[in-house]
């Protein structure tokens, strides 16, 4: 697995976006949480959060798939497009595991990592996923 950076990449999201993701990963202790970010005209908008149905859900993710369906379905009926895929690791760095980058089946949308590793600290980067790579894209907050 490799872990790059992409200099010429930069996200913009909006602070209440950040403020959303940050809250659904701390309202979870010592699991991980998961869902989507909508965009309309590559905007990012909104989140859906969708509950995690893996176990253990410390370790790993997995959307349940009917709220992963309607999640899709509410954002086609809004005009609205997947722009990221979220989870958080409660434990571990806001990196891509071996696990994500294998799993991850949305090719055109970004995968936010939100760590709560360290007290006090939360963390998100932004990843685009490949086969066996992840390359970080630059994250700013508006």
């Amino acid at each position: 697995m490799t872990i790059s950076k992409n200099v010429t990449e930069q996200i913009k999201l909006p602070r209440t976006l950040i403020n959303q993701l940050m809250t659904h990963a701390q309202s979870r202790e010592g699991e991980e949480v998961c869902g989507f970010i909508a965009s309309r005209n590559g905007v990012p908008l909104k989140t859906y959060p969708v509950a995690n149905i893996a176990t253990p859900v410390a370790k790993r993710f997995e959307m349940e798939p009917q709220a992963q369906i309607d999640a899709i379905k509410n954002m086609r009926e809004q005009d609205e497009e997947i722009f990221a895929i979220y989870h958080s690791h409660p434990s571990s760095p806001a990196a891509p595991s071996q696990r994500d980058i294998d799993e991850f089946s949305y090719p055109e949308a970004l995968s936010l990592i939100i760590s709560l590793n360290t007290k006090g600290v939360l963390e998100m980067r932004a990843f685009r996923m490949a086969i066996d790579h992840a390359m970080e894209v630059a994250l700013e907050v508006e």
